[in-house]
């Protein structure tokens, strides 16, 4: 008896596979495939339905079978090529700003939670074969990443090293709450249970420990928009430079051209006025020019210098080429 429903399982499994894997399926196509009768493949149909499966019946001599879209997404089957495939791109749209990075992320660690070694080995092999076109972005480690994405889905407590700017590492016991991404960088949001307060986290000064196993329940965040909250926290605190700036240009304009929230103070309809910071006074002001309009400092001595060499330096490359 154990036989006969394994068998039946295993059956169902393959039905389920053949269903998605093309659009229509005549009975005896599905017959011969499985090498059962035409009744066996009706009754293993009513079994997929009664376990939520949508399978739409055309009747007739040719009538057949297709598995239709469904009020609930139904669990799918994949090949091992095809799982490979699946984890490589969630892994690649996870590094864009296409605005599902995180839930790419969550999709991520559900799948590498369950898929063999052998594929868990096959993913990582792809990943360190394929190159990319050098940039300023620091490399992207998506296996802490897709830890952090689980923590963070399953309200499961987060325990790691992190590295300040100042080059200090300390341990941090969080309750990790969301993943924010900003530009090349990955930021997590989390109630750090030794301070007793939000704290935000940079993903790539993180080095997780052991997974914890306790659980916790989510705290109500501490704003509505997770992501404007995140971006002051960091604009706040973490840049070396900080400059003010009249942009003269409508705030609605200059909003629309902005990749990240910024805080824009309108003047008038035609001007307003940005504070921001970075890093690398030279980098701000190579990234404010690709607003393409007239610009004031008016609080930052560090992004004037940066502009008036850049200055220079574009015209001296502009004179260069006239002469030629």
């Amino acid at each position: 008896m154990i036989e006969n429903m394994l068998e039946t399982s295993v059956r169902l499994l393959e039905l389920l596979s053949l269903l998605q894997l093309k659009r229509d399926w005549t009975s005896a196509e599905l017959a011969g495939r499985l090498e059962v009768s035409t009744r066996t493949v009706r009754a293993d149909i009513g079994k997929l339905r009664s376990i939520g499966y949508p399978v739409d019946a055309r009747p007739g001599v040719a009538g057949g079978y297709r598995l239709a879209a469904g009020t609930a997404m139904p669990p799918l089957l994949l090949d091992d090529d095809e799982a490979v495939a699946v984890a490589v791109g969630l892994g690649v749209v996870a590094t864009q700003r296409l605005g599902v990075e995180e839930t790419s992320l969550t999709a991520l660690a559900k799948l590498e939670q369950v898929l063999p070694s052998r594929l868990r080995r096959r993913v990582e092999a792809v990943r360190e074969a394929t190159s990319v076109v050098p940039g300023t972005q620091p490399p992207l480690d998506l296996s802490v990443l897709g830890a952090i994405a689980a923590a963070v889905r399953g309200h499961e407590r987060l325990r790691f090293g992190y590295t300040k700017p100042g080059g200090n590492e300390v341990a941090r016991n969080t309750e990790p709450q969301r993943l924010v991404s900003w530009g090349p960088l990955w930021y997590l949001l989390a109630w750090d249970l030794d301070r007793d307060d939000w704290r935000v986290f940079r993903v790539d000064r993180m080095v997780l420990h052991a997974p914890t196993g306790a659980r916790f329940q989510p705290r109500v965040l501490p704003a509505d928009d997770v992501v404007e909250y995140v971006v002051g926290r960091i604009s706040k605190g973490a840049w070396k430079y900080r400059a003010r700036v009249l942009v003269h240009a409508p705030a609605a304009e200059v909003a629309a051209k902005l990749p990240i929230p910024v805080d824009i103070e309108a003047i008038d309809e035609s001007t307003c006025q940005l504070e921001l910071g970075a890093d690398d006074p030279y980098g701000l002001a190579l990234w404010l020019t690709h607003l393409d309009v007239d610009i004031e400092v008016i609080d930052g001595d560090e992004l004037a210098v940066a502009f008036d060499r850049l200055a220079s330096r574009f015209h001296r490359a502009a004179g260069g080429a006239s002469s030629t």
